[in-house]
């Protein structure tokens, strides 16, 4: 079957703004133009325009969907599969959430009794599907799996007062980061400062703490764009500021 921009656009519930703009940049071609200039798309751009409409749901770029979907090796079975598993996870994550908001609910209204601890399993099975999906498989890979499922289990254990004190450490280590990095030097009393506070951070999620494994994943910051990107959104070239403070500060200065 064949569809106009105008007829597309209404059955994927995107705009026809949107397909033109998609043709523009290459990552979705019409099939052809008709006689009177219209954009025709047949079964195999429906699939395609399907593939990126799931790409763009779990946050990925345009850039980045259309260096996957143009490639080669590009084999849509799979990827259906991949996006399968994703959106299960992402229906167990808010299953869980929905339950705990019933919970809460009962526990208002009917007075019915609700641990600490149920009341934030919800928020923190979703930092740990979130690491899953964006850094599990390099984490897994340097690290292994045990230590990965060490780490998940002692989140899922965390106090209400554990969650609410390391959810409160990420917000001052980037706070004071952005102090540090003003002086320029990460061996001095800020960044060091900044350098502690992640030990006790990443001591939440860790089992054992080493400084070889602190400093590996202060390298892993610069070293992986994802997480350079995180830091370097607030400034450019906090990733590596703080990569070689926590160096300073492990002994592995280099």
């Amino acid at each position: 079957m064949e569809y106009t921009v105008q007829k597309l656009a209404e059955i994927a519930g995107i705009s026809t703004r949107t397909l033109r703009y998609y043709d523009e940049i290459g990552i979705l071609k019409p099939a052809r133009i008709n006689s009177s200039g219209y954009r025709i798309y047949s079964s195999k751009e429906v699939d395609r325009l399907q593939q990126i409409l799931f790409y763009r749901e779990f946050g990925m770029k345009l850039e980045e969907i259309k260096e996957i979907i143009t490639s080669s090796n590009f084999d849509q079975t799979k990827a259906l599969r991949h996006h399968h598993e994703k959106l299960l996870e992402r229906r167990n994550q808010i299953e869980l959430l929905i339950a705990n908001v019933e919970k809460t609910i009962a526990a208002t209204e009917r007075s019915v009794t609700m641990s600490d601890k149920e009341k934030f399993e919800g928020f923190k099975q979703k930092i740990i599907d979130e690491n899953e999906q964006k850094y599990g498989e390099e984490i897994r890979d340097k690290y292994g799996n045990e230590a990965v499922d060490q780490s998940n289990e002692k989140i899922k254990g965390m106090t209400q007062a554990q969650y609410e004190e390391v959810t409160k450490l990420a917000e001052d280590i980037m706070e004071l980061l952005n102090e540090a990095f003003k002086t320029g030097d990460p061996s001095g009393k800020l960044a060091q400062e900044v350098a502690a506070l992640h030990h006790q951070w990443i001591s939440y999620y860790w089992n054992t703490y080493t400084k070889e494994a602190h400093a590996g994943v202060a390298q892993m910051y610069v070293d992986d764009e994802r997480f350079t990107a995180y830091y370097d959104k607030e400034q450019p070239g906090l990733a590596q500021f703080l990569r070689d403070a926590i160096f300073v500060y492990t002994g592995m200065k280099k």
